[in-house]
């Protein structure tokens, strides 16, 4: 068969010999057809005819009327499934060396006579018209502080046109979340695009029955910074592309930058934050150019953030708890009966009563937990020691398992009634006198074996001797000549 090659040869040495039979011998083909190829000007492959006909015969010719009415009302259907149903119904007629002939052949009719395939349109963004924004987990990156895992998600803000990124630290895709977060970015940019476009975040997002596309609060937010609000379809991600992308590429750059640091273990969060802000910046230093014709266009920030909290009016149970964001947490007995005000942030609770911040407490993460402090009701319950046995957050009350391992003493030697009386105690001095102090000189009453009491607690305290705050642990060498006389061993037992 004469390839194209030999013919464009052909067609240089015919330039150079003088006979069309020197130049056919050069070119590898014979006289005639190398005349044939000089006339039509084609090349082989160009003249190659179509092949339409079947090299062998369609196995489902006879049953493919019948897939097409299954396709025809179910075009989801994959060709593996319909096989396997054509198995069933036909024993020993179909060979599982022939699911590859059907899948040819299904791929062939979705591709000229199935339904139409959802088509992507390319958008061309213009500087500082929309910037999008989204969650995202950074689970997979198994990312530690001091050792332990550090389950977290991001949430991150892309600028259309430049991709100018940032992102902050967050644990839900709560609306102080997405309010902290927000703001973050649009005061490290220093001004705020034309419109902010989201998922349909429940945080933001009403559903559609809801009159209102966004909620509120989310609307008072976008007011504050003069921002239109756009929100995706359904089910429809890639309406939220650049960020979508932007967040597969960050993990990318963010797992290759753990990689050279060499660990992705760090002493606090602190230290991670750093890093990832340091890595937003390196990735931004590129994009200097497109956000320069970004920032024309950007309007100016307002004289001062929002407050990213949420403000509920709570009565203090008869429990000195108070319920916000579906958490219990207490708070000083003298406030029972009271109204007051908890202003819930991303990470920390602030409870206000008259004008004040009365109290600041770390924000439980998910539902249903409760957070109680033995500080607000103390005094109480060394009046009610009766009531510490059954006590529905007693797990509460014992902030280090010293405390712990001093009531379970305390229960081994005395009725429950006087463990509980004796225990409250040490608990209220350790709340006057300082809880590490009392922690400490009860890890010394155990180690000693000496009997546990209020009084021995405040004898140890006053006695003036340091009080380690914790212990020395020595581990011995581990001998390793047990592992050579195995090695050495002539005789093996097979398990």
């Amino acid at each position: 068969m004469v390839t194209d090659q030999q013919v464009r040869r052909l067609r240089k040495l015919m330039q150079k010999e003088r006979t069309l039979r020197s130049a056919a011998a050069k070119a590898g083909m014979d006289e005639k057809t190398a005349r044939k190829y000089l006339r039509e000007e084609r090349m082989p492959s160009e003249m190659k005819a179509e092949r339409y006909w079947r090299t062998r015969q369609d196995p489902f010719e006879e049953s493919w009327e019948e897939l097409l009415s299954k396709l025809a009302t179910n075009p989801g259907l994959e060709a593996k499934t319909l096989f396997m149903d054509l198995q069933r119904r036909y024993p020993g007629r179909f060979q599982d060396g022939q699911l590859r002939t059907l899948q040819r052949r299904v791929k062939a009719w979705r591709a000229l006579e199935g339904p139409p395939k959802e088509v992507f349109f390319d958008q061309e963004y213009r500087p500082g018209e929309l910037c999008q924004s989204d969650f995202t987990s950074m689970n997979s990156l198994e990312i530690t502080i001091q050792g332990q895992v550090f389950e977290h998600l991001l949430y991150h803000f892309v600028l259309a046109y430049s991709n100018w990124e940032w992102g902050t630290v967050c644990f839900s895709e709560s609306f102080e979340s997405l309010s902290e977060g927000l703001q973050n970015a649009l005061w490290e940019l220093g001004g705020t695009p034309k419109a902010h476009r989201t998922d349909r975040m429940s945080s933001a997002v009403h559903q559609d029955i809801h009159p209102e596309s966004f909620t509120q609060r989310y609307r008072a937010l976008l007011r504050h910074y003069g921002l239109e609000g756009l929100h995706i379809q359904a089910a429809e991600p890639h309406e939220n592309g650049d960020v979508e992308q932007r967040h597969h590429r960050f993990k990318v750059a963010l797992d290759q930058a753990l990689m050279l640091r060499g660990s992705r273990n760090f002493a606090s969060r602190e230290e991670y934050v750093f890093f990832l802000l340091k890595l937003f910046h390196q990735l931004n230093i590129g994009r200097q150019e497109r956000l320069k014709q970004e920032l024309e266009q950007l309007g100016r920030l307002p004289l001062k953030r929002l407050d990213a909290c949420k403000r509920i009016r709570v009565r203090v149970s008869r429990g000195s708890t108070i319920r916000a964001a579906k958490n219990l947490y207490s708070v000083h007995s003298r406030l029972i009966g009271e109204m007051v005000e908890a202003r819930i942030y991303v990470e920390h609770i602030e409870v206000w009563y008259a004008q004040r911040q009365v109290e600041r407490l770390p924000r439980l993460r998910g539902q249903g937990k409760h957070r109680i402090q033995y500080r607000h009701i103390i005094d109480w319950l060394v009046r009610k020691p009766g009531a510490f046995e059954n006590y529905r957050y007693r797990k509460d009350m014992f902030p280090t398992s010293r405390f712990r391992i001093a009531y379970d003493t305390l229960k081994k030697h005395h009725s429950t009634a006087r463990a509980s009386r004796e225990y409250l105690q040490i608990l209220q001095h350790a709340a006057m006198a300082g809880e590490s102090l009392v922690d400490a000189a009860l890890g010394q009453l155990t180690q000693q074996s000496e009997p546990i009491s209020l009084k021995a607690v405040k004898t140890v305290l006053e006695s003036g001797d340091k009080i380690k705050t914790w212990e020395e642990v020595e581990v011995q060498p581990v001998g390793l000549a047990g592992y050579d006389e195995l090695l050495e061993a002539s005789e093996v037992v097979s398990c």
